[in-house]
């Protein structure tokens, strides 16, 4: 298993959970082995409350900016061989919890980079590719 780690960060405003005020956060989206992870730190500039949410899934709304943050973008899946192998068709299936009839669908916004995806979250599907004997490479695609 690979085990290198690879992170995206984004700053963004909260409520302060102590008082209320808007406060700025710091979160981190970790491909850590083969697990993604979301941690995000605060300090109330207010009030003082230091506060950190360690492990769990990346919000929505968080990962939209995290994908539209200038300078970042989008990341792209590259595929050396045949692209519409059955075995590259069936880890997005069991990646994306898809059906037969949407899965081409899924693999040519994969393919061509407008699958919404962070670069974490592409790199754990190229890692998975690769453990199913595909040769994958995981890249950012600037907007």
């Amino acid at each position: 298993m690979e085990q290198s780690i690879l992170v995206e960060s984004v700053t963004y405003s909260a409520a302060c959970q102590g008082c209320g005020a808007v406060a700025e956060w710091c979160g981190v989206q970790a491909l850590v082995g083969g697990t993604l992870r979301w941690d995000a730190e605060s300090t109330c500039s207010t009030c003082g409350v230091a506060l950190a949410v360690c492990g769990g899934a990346l919000p929505d709304d968080v990962r939209s900016r995290l994908l539209c943050e200038r300078g970042r973008g989008r990341a792209r899946l590259r595929v050396s061989g045949p692209a519409g192998s059955a075995t590259v068709m069936r880890v997005l299936r069991a990646e994306f919890g898809i059906g037969l009839d949407g899965v081409k669908a899924v693999l040519t916004q994969v393919l061509s980079g407008e699958y919404p995806a962070t670069l974490p979250e592409m790199e754990l599907l190229a890692r998975k590719l690769r453990a199913s004997g595909v040769d994958a490479i995981a890249s950012r695609t600037v907007d």
